[in-house]
């Protein structure tokens, strides 16, 4: 019970934070922008975005707004959503020893490991939100810019709106799951400091370095144990039937991720003498 009431007040004070606030804001502007932005291309008869890789939906949002919602998960996977993940873990326990709030909190019957368990129970249920903010911010702006109906698949076939909407969903889900293991490292790296803004910046710049790693082709042996390697997979969902190989192993990475660094968050924060 107490597990339960200590979740919900992390939730809403999580959520009712400016900064919080605004990031979801930044979060929603990106499929506006992106909409608005194919849509005067279209006017100016630019007939949509090119094909190809990187968010190769672009090309199809002129034809289905539903493809709006997979261009802009593309666009914000790589950078703006582990961002916004990485601030919000960054900040989960070195925020409350900054502000000297830790101690009073550990006061209460929760113990370390509770607390623990919550502030990563809240940073995964923030995954979540944030990653239906921008998928329900992009359907909204798909159907208000664009026609809907019917899909075609990467691999050419045609699915109902209904399935797409259905894989739309899973995409969404499949997304927010990415972000587990980010929000991993970002806790654990917010046990080993007392100041939430260092903790973020850490998490944020590990962020930086491993996208820019993991596009160097001389560390390709490498690259596939770097947490954002498979991001982009979610793709593999609109083909027919669905690749699940690369699907599979970003969830098993993810999983690691969160094994390996919440054990050492754990360690860590059980062992951590507190003093704010």
């Amino acid at each position: 019970m107490w597990t339960l009431g200590l979740l919900r007040n992390e939730l809403v004070t999580t959520l009712r934070r400016w900064r919080t606030i605004a990031l979801l804001g930044v979060l929603a502007a990106v499929p506006v922008l992106v909409g608005i932005a194919v849509k005067i291309e279209t006017s100016d008869g630019g007939g949509g975005g090119g094909g190809g890789g990187g968010p190769a939906f672009v090309s199809q949002i002129t034809n289905n707004g539903l493809f709006l919602v997979f261009t802009a998960l593309a666009a914000t996977l790589p950078f703006f959503l582990p961002m916004a993940i990485g601030v919000i873990a960054g900040d989960a326990i070195a925020g409350e020893s900054n502000s000297g709030t830790l101690r009073y909190l550990l006061v209460a019957p929760a113990g370390r490991t509770r607390l623990l368990l919550t502030k990563y129970a809240t940073t995964l249920a923030f995954c979540v939100v944030a990653t239906l903010v921008v998928a329900v911010s992009a359907l909204i702006v798909g159907a208000l810019l664009f026609p809907l109906g019917e899909l075609t698949t990467i691999s050419g076939t045609r699915i109902s709106f209904g399935e797409g909407l259905g894989r739309a969903f899973l995409i969404a889900l499949i997304v927010a799951a990415s972000l587990i293991g980010i929000a991993a490292l970002g806790l654990f790296i917010s046990t080993l400091t007392g100041s939430g803004i260092a903790a973020m910046a850490t998490t944020v710049g590990l962020l930086i370095t491993i996208q820019i790693l993991d596009q160097i082709p001389q560390l390709h042996a490498i690259q596939p144990y770097f947490f954002s390697h498979y991001w982009l997979s979610f793709a593999d969902l609109m083909r027919d039937p669905v690749y699940w190989d690369d699907l599979l192993r970003n969830l098993g990475l993810q999983g690691l991720y969160a094994a390996v660094f919440g054990t050492a968050a754990w360690a860590r924060f059980t062992t951590k003498d507190i003093t704010a």
